[in-house]
């Protein structure tokens, strides 16, 4: 088993004491903001913080618990004008002893997520990066920006939309004029 560490944040759960739990706190510099940003495809990484700590569950558990902060800039789905977003979250991870990966090709999810096996080594820093990865939006949209409506044709043919594929929208139609010929 080496002694030399995976990253410069990883630690060495042999190291960690079991009776005190061990404070950790990143804030990457500007030049591993960029990193960050340009792994998760992201336009801009403005603020990222990871700060919490490792206690001991038992005998050979660990538990981590820290706050993720980050501010992240993306393109917005439908203008792709920048948008810009705050996540502020709590991230929990459980790292076990005795943890069993399904041996069947397609396995449910189990419903608490934040399980992982317990290496020689914990590393904050790909936790964070993890963390923010799970959090960032899929479809940033800039505040008022609406994807409109394309239709498309052949040229010389009526465009069919949305509503006229709505079988009933005719139906509404037929019955306010019913209502309007019988108020006459």
């Amino acid at each position: 088993m080496s002694r030399t560490p995976p990253s410069p944040t990883a630690l060495r759960v042999a190291e960690l004491s079991q009776n005190a739990q061990t404070p950790f706190s990143l804030r990457p510099d500007a030049d591993s903001l960029r990193m960050i940003a340009e792994e998760l495809d992201l336009s801009a990484l403005r603020k990222l913080s990871f700060e919490g700590r490792l206690k001991a569950l038992g005998r050979s558990d660990w538990e981590l618990k820290a706050r993720l902060g980050a501010t992240v800039v993306q393109p917005c789905v439908v203008t792709l004008e920048p948008v810009q977003t705050r996540i502020d979250v709590d991230v929990t991870r459980l790292f076990v002893q005795d943890y069993e990966e399904p041996e069947e090709a397609e396995v449910e999810m189990p419903e608490d997520d934040r399980t992982e096996p317990l290496g020689a080594w914990i590393d904050p820093a790909a936790i964070m990066i993890e963390a923010l990865a799970l959090e960032i939006p899929e479809y940033p949209r800039a505040d008022g920006a609406e994807l409109g409506q394309a239709v498309y044709t052949k040229p010389g043919d009526t465009p069919m939309t949305d509503d006229d594929a709505r079988p009933f929208a005719g139906l509404a139609g037929l019955k306010n004029q019913l209502k309007d010929d019988t108020t006459e």
